[in-house]
């Protein structure tokens, strides 16, 4: 069996992948050996700080930690998101052009790209 013609196994060398600290998009290289798991050393360091530290305290290795601002600040990004989709259906039903709607739909865009960086 050709395991390149088979479908089941995803390409992850199309992927695009990132950061596992900061969320920013990996630049595709062609390098050899292990992908990339952060943008950088300063990345790297903040992770292993946090991994420390969640081994010091007893919580699950999987657990997520954020401080009081960081929360905020997430609960903020999801909130402008929430309300960048409502306005793109509200003016969708009120027969907003297409321009308009495609500059909503750029602004919803770009909310959600905010959330998408955690940290």
């Amino acid at each position: 069996m050709d395991v390149a013609a088979d479908t089941t196994f995803p390409s992850t060398r199309r992927q695009a992948r990132h950061c596992a600290w900061c969320g920013q998009r990996l630049p595709h290289g062609n390098r050899v050996g292990r992908p990339r798991r952060y943008c950088g050393q300063p990345c790297r360091q903040r992770a292993y700080e946090q991994r420390a530290a969640v081994q010091r305290g007893g919580l699950p290795e999987d657990a997520v930690v954020l401080s009081a601002v960081e929360l905020a600040d997430l609960q903020d990004r999801v909130f402008q998101l929430r309300c960048a989709a409502e306005d793109v259906v509200t003016a969708a039903e009120d027969g907003a052009s297409r321009d308009e709607l495609r500059h909503m739909a750029a602004g919803l865009a770009e909310a959600a790209h905010r959330l998408e960086r955690l940290r």
